[in-house]
């Protein structure tokens, strides 16, 4: 019972603990059996994205999945494809860190929903993307959100999502 006592107090004097450490965002998404797909070329003449001081802007992305929501798209088939947009652009993070640890904060996401006239569920569409944000980063990945509905996307894709994220300092 004094080794017991002894061992106890040692590990509290020199602050150990029986917590285990977060998870890094890479370990979790190997955890939940995702893959982070390779980073597509533009389609047009812009670039992936734009660092200003800690404030990383991504270019609107969007899934390989085609329709529009409402109409050949159901609201489930929406947010699987604002999900898939979330490893996309979960990509281009990667690619323009190196470390997914290096994101301090998401700060804000347009999510826009090619729908048709009558579809009012865009916000419950881009959950796809937000909740894959927040099983991946945590608190890190809950962000202010638009999530908007238009007449057409480029190859008629069927979300289009940009996102602006903070950096920790290096």
């Amino acid at each position: 019972m004094r080794q017991i006592l002894f061992m106890c107090l040692v590990l509290i004097l020199t602050g150990a603990s029986f917590t285990s450490q977060a998870q890094t965002p890479e370990e979790k998404i190997k955890q939940m059996g995702l893959v982070i797909p390779e980073v597509s070329q533009p389609i047009a003449n812009y670039v992936k994205w734009k660092q200003v001081g800690n404030l990383l802007y991504l270019s609107g992305t969007g899934p390989k999945i085609y329709g529009k929501v409402g109409g050949d798209l159901s609201t489930e088939q929406g947010y699987e494809a604002a999900r898939a947009t979330g490893l996309e652009i979960i990509a281009v993070l990667k690619a323009a860190t190196g470390d997914l640890s290096r994101i301090k904060q998401f700060v804000k996401v347009l999510g826009m929903v090619n729908a048709t006239p009558e579809f009012t569920a865009q916000p419950a569409v881009i959950n796809g993307f937000s909740d894959l944000m927040v099983e991946v980063f945590g608190e890190k990945g809950k962000h202010a959100r638009s999530a908007v509905g238009v007449g057409s996307l480029p190859n008629n894709m069927a979300v289009e999502i940009e996102v602006i994220v903070e950096l920790e300092d290096k």
